[in-house]
């Protein structure tokens, strides 16, 4: 067998080889809950970007190389924030994997690096002008890791911190529709200024979504934003990012006929996400911040495949 497992030292079973990374997977970047929606994010991406440029719809090489280089830009920014947050996992969250022994940092590394190869394999096969923009990213994933060599400045400034990092979610998008308009020669389209626009204020809502908590389930050296702004601001933030969003997704939706359609989803979603948040914030009960976690998952589903479908069903075409 590939994965063996073996006693460990408090006489319960430590697990190696491939069950090791399954375990990792699980815990930290699990597929089957982060593959659809980066499924979504990349589909969704080059098929706008096709409805803009009147194609027929994008090919399955494009479709597969954008979702690739998804994922992997995705878990490169997961092994990034392992490393950069080693000192503190270590001190305040020793159950995660890379504390407790699991994995190493060395590992993931080569892991990182492995992901970043096959991006260059992936843009070569399509068209080698992506390797510009793929530059760009990692260039951008780079000073994100570096803290933009103003650590000490932006732990005063979550705020600041949430933007800035935030910024990197039209950049990747900027390169999976890339994958679609570059190799015919076009022009990037005008429309696809609004959706890279709506990509940031989704990587928001997930952010604050994934760091809102019940008073019983927040932990000591976690920043959640629910400690740091309180509940109800915390959930009326989300909200409103939400709104941003939804308003970049019309804007985008009607350059291709269809932001009737994608405005009554996305307002019947984000009606759902406000139950849900007043709730959260009135009545928060141990777990319950993972449903909102839940809901901003969905939100980003639903505005991705909003986009990525009504054009080709209500406008393109």
């Amino acid at each position: 067998m590939a994965e063996t497992l073996t006693a460990g030292p408090n006489g319960g079973l430590s697990t190696t080889g491939l069950t090791r990374w399954w375990v990792y997977q699980r815990e930290r970047f699990p597929l089957l809950a982060h593959g659809p929606i980066i499924a979504a994010f990349s589909a969704s991406g080059v098929s706008f970007s096709a409805a803009l440029r009147g194609a027929h719809g994008p090919a399955v090489l494009t479709l597969v190389t954008a979702f690739a280089s998804a994922l992997c830009f995705f878990f490169q920014l997961r092994v990034a924030d392992e490393i950069k947050d080693a000192d503190e996992d270590a001190r305040f969250r020793p159950y995660r994997p890379v504390p407790r022994g699991l994995v190493t940092l060395g590992e993931l590394r080569a892991l990182g690096l492995a992901a970043g190869a096959a991006q260059i394999v992936l843009a070569l096969l399509l068209d080698a002008r992506l390797l510009a923009l793929l530059a760009v990213v990692w260039a951008y994933m780079a000073l994100m890791r570096a803290e933009f060599f103003a650590g000490d400045w932006l732990r005063r400034r979550p705020l600041t911190v949430l933007w800035t990092h935030m910024l990197v979610m039209p950049l990747i998008d900027l390169y999976v529709t890339a994958c679609d308009w570059l190799p015919p020669r076009s022009d990037m389209a005008t429309g696809l200024r609004w959706f890279l626009v709506a990509s940031f204020f989704n990587g928001i809502v997930v952010e604050i979504g994934r760091k809102l908590r019940a008073p019983e389930d927040e932990e000591r050296g976690v920043e959640t934003y629910s400690v740091l702004w309180g509940r109800g601001r915390a959930v009326s933030a989300l909200l409103a990012v939400m709104a941003a969003a939804m308003t970049c997704a019309v804007l985008a939706a009607n350059h291709v006929g269809a932001a009737r359609w994608v405005g009554a989803l996305l307002m019947l979603a984000w009606l759902v996400a406000l139950s849900v948040g007043l709730t959260f914030a009135r009545n928060p009960r141990q777990g319950s911040g993972k449903k909102i976690e839940a809901v901003a998952g969905a939100w980003t589903l639903v505005v991705y495949l909003s986009l990525g479908i009504a054009p080709w069903v209500f406008g393109h075409g």
